[in-house]
């Protein structure tokens, strides 16, 4: 799923390449994948694409003074930058990956894309941003909050930090993979519970999440999209890792899996070399 660096880079790719266009035209392939009806997707055509930007995990795709394509790629959407595309026809609703395309007056555009078939990929055609009921209930984003609010923000919600950290309303923009990755270079337990933790744990938890997600947005701005999935990858040190060696410790990866997903950690470094059970009702070494 893309998180924060993801949709920043993207967003970031988009402002750069796509403001000052114009769009020629907005196709909807998969009804399912628009959210709203009013204004309707002929509205985008003949508006100038001013700016890109993101809300936590939602791409913001600004047209004229007042028309927002929002975005929410899920789990298997992807927004793919094409300098032309093959067809001049349109697309056809139901065939292929593609949810909607974008086309700009130059020949570019983009293609929303939703791979499997569980589909979750959500566009909102809207006048305010905050429309977008996913918006308009985010918390402070995680990587601009400041010490104390991201500790109250933590403490706000009891349960466990895995958990509370990937709660979009508590905090915008982490999500499964990063949250690993900031729980690893804060040596803490995923399932340990938050209003548990000390007030120098939330102190290195808060400076953890600024750095992890910080490289990861400096290492995927500047990418071009089709570049970015690779580049997430390869700066992961826990995430999707399960068996192999921890580079801080040399530790075995290991994974805890649930019914639709899974976390991975390193025992030395954060559980005090104890494995967490790997099921959701056991008991949960903390």
């Amino acid at each position: 799923m893309p998180e924060l660096p993801e949709v920043e880079a993207l967003a970031e790719y988009l402002r750069q390449r796509a403001v000052g266009r114009r769009v020629d035209r907005l196709e909807v392939a998969a009804i399912s994948a628009l959210k709203t009806y009013d204004p309707a997707p002929t509205a985008a055509a003949g508006q100038v694409v001013t700016d890109a930007r993101r809300h936590g995990k939602f791409l913001d795709v600004v047209l004229g003074d007042d028309l927002h394509v929002v975005v929410h790629l899920a789990r298997a959407g992807w927004l793919h930058y094409r300098e032309a595309f093959p067809s001049s026809a349109p697309l056809r609703p139901g065939k292929g990956p593609v949810a909607l395309r974008v086309r700009l007056d130059d020949g570019s555009g983009f293609d929303l894309t939703e791979a499997g078939t569980q589909k979750s990929l959500a566009v909102y055609l809207v006048t305010d941003p905050a429309a977008v009921p996913g918006v308009a209930r985010l918390g402070p984003d995680a990587l601009a909050v400041d010490p104390a609010t991201f500790a109250d923000r933590i403490r706000s919600r009891k349960g466990q930090v895995k958990g509370v950290l990937t709660d979009q309303t508590v905090l915008a923009g982490v999500g499964n993979a990063y949250s690993d990755e900031i729980l690893h270079a804060a040596r803490l337990s995923p399932f340990a519970l938050t209003n548990r933790l000390t007030d120098e744990q939330l102190a290195t938890l808060h400076a953890a999440t600024r750095d992890v997600l910080g490289d990861a947005v400096a290492r995927s701005v500047g990418q071009r999209a089709a570049e970015l999935k690779g580049e997430k990858r390869s700066g992961l040190k826990v995430h999707a890792r399960t068996g192999l060696p921890c580079p801080v410790c040399g530790d075995t990866v290991r994974e805890v899996s649930f019914a639709d997903s899974s976390l991975q950690y390193c025992p030395t470094c954060q559980t005090g070399g104890k494995p967490l059970a790997d099921r959701r009702l056991s008991r949960l070494v903390r």
